[in-house]
């Protein structure tokens, strides 16, 4: 397969974001019907939430393979490459795949209209677990749930990490509307595990779960967590209780997210007997989820975190004030402008001396002068530099050794600057 038949496949997928976002299931169910239904081939644990998808299906996905599986794995948006968003076995498919894929949708789409690019990329994504005869699929929602292409699924498990107000054109304006959009993954039978804390969250989920004959499991209720002095946590769950156990994820969330994974684990291994507590407990200690509180160098520090939402940049906030106390931060930031960008400022920059402002190269980034406006009041250095790479390299060499430098606001922006570092492989020291 030829670099140019690889680009032109990738141009003509771009092309169809033209397309906009349309939520429904009929046309993906026509695309995959022509593919002689692919995801009836394989298991798949199912995810749904406002944070913590990526990191729960990561760790879901680690745990599987480690019990010797053939799992793929499939999330949105990729950082740097498409291909990023199907992995089989903790890797990307190969550019071939990628084609190959492509052109097979391509060949049986029939409707009334054209897909959309994530109605293409989730086809895509099934016809290659398909094809790679995957056991296992852990599959994230791209927006919402109910409506959302991946929901022609029947999986084993479904999950619901947590909610916030989130693309409220599309998903409702109250906790209540949204919880009801991604709880409409639930099926009937199949064991529900949830992350959610409010009241009327919880509510909806569990009138869902009783209208669909699904099990719930409920954290705080069925299965808790508690972190000890040493980095560590236990894990009371439905049916074990374990110790010592770490996350190779970093932030005090992720042993929340951890706890999701736990529990669904718990779940798979009343019906297998392949799937151990050691390929648990190694697998969440080996699971990774790139740009996403991902240290990628030392002297200084630069912590890369998408931090795309309130509630993911309140987070990353707190981890950065707990973690590097007394160091001179500085902030990399560009948001998109979707988004409550003055209150993800502000928990964005509490911790730091420094804002460098910048745009990822995506027309839905918020003009940097807008930025600075909202960011003169909250943090005394205040810079732009538009380009996403320039601005993290003037960053690095702007900073001492015993400095840190964080590059947030946008997973667009976190997969720019990247890319940009990965230009220069010495520059690199993962921890």
């Amino acid at each position: 397969m030829t670099t140019h038949a690889y680009a032109e496949c990738l141009k003509a997928m771009y092309s169809m974001r033209r397309f906009g976002i349309i939520l429904g299931l009929s046309t993906i169910s026509n695309i995959l019907a022509g593919l002689g239904n692919p995801q009836q081939t394989f298991s798949a644990i199912h995810i749904a939430g406002t944070n913590g998808k990526g990191s729960v299906a990561s760790s879901l996905a680690t745990i599987l393979q480690k019990a010797g599986y053939r799992v793929g794995l499939y999330t949105s948006p990729h950082l740097i490459r498409f291909n990023e968003r199907i992995c089989i076995n903790g890797t990307p498919i190969s550019d071939d795949a990628v084609v190959a894929s492509w052109e097979a949708v391509k060949s049986v789409h029939v409707g009334e209209r054209e897909p959309t690019f994530f109605e293409f990329s989730t086809a895509m994504a099934f016809h290659e677990f398909s094809r790679q005869q995957v056991d296992w699929a852990v599959i994230e929602t791209g927006m919402g749930g109910r409506m959302d292409a991946t929901n022609v699924l029947e999986p084993k498990v479904c999950v619901i990490t947590n909610i916030s107000l989130e693309h409220k054109t599309y998903l409702g304006n109250t906790i209540k509307a949204i919880t009801g959009e991604k709880a409409g993954i639930i099926k009937p039978g199949i064991p529900v595990v949830t992350g959610v804390g409010q009241k009327a969250a919880k509510a909806v989920i569990e009138t869902e779960a009783i209208r669909q004959s699904a099990p719930l499991f409920l954290k705080g209720r069925d299965f808790r967590v508690r972190r000890s002095n040493n980095g560590r946590f236990s894990y009371a769950g439905i049916d074990h209780w374990w110790s010592g156990l770490q996350t190779g994820l970093l932030g005090k969330h992720q042993v929340d997210n951890a706890a999701l994974a736990l529990a669904v684990s718990e779940l798979l291994m009343r019906n297998d007997e392949n799937l151990l507590k050691d390929h648990i407990q190694y697998g969440l200690e080996q699971a990774r989820w790139p740009g996403r509180l991902e240290v990628v160098s030392q002297n200084p520090i630069v912590i890369l975190d998408g931090a795309h939402n309130l509630m993911a940049a309140r987070q990353l906030g707190r981890y950065l004030q707990d973690t590097l106390a007394g160091r001179r931060v500085t902030m990399v930031a560009g948001i998109l402008d979707d988004k409550p960008y003055e209150a993800i400022l502000k928990d964005l920059v509490a911790p730091c001396a420094r804002l460098i402002i910048t745009q990822a190269k995506i027309d839905r980034s918020l003009p940097p002068e807008t930025l600075e406006a909202a960011a003169r009041p909250l943090v005394s250095e205040v810079e732009i530099i538009t380009d996403v790479g320039t601005a993290v390299r003037h960053a690095i060499n702007t900073s001492g050794p015993d400095d840190a430098i964080c590059v947030a606001g946008s997973l667009y922006v976190v997969g720019e600057a990247k890319a940009e570092l990965e230009k220069s492989a010495d520059s690199l020291y993962p921890i």
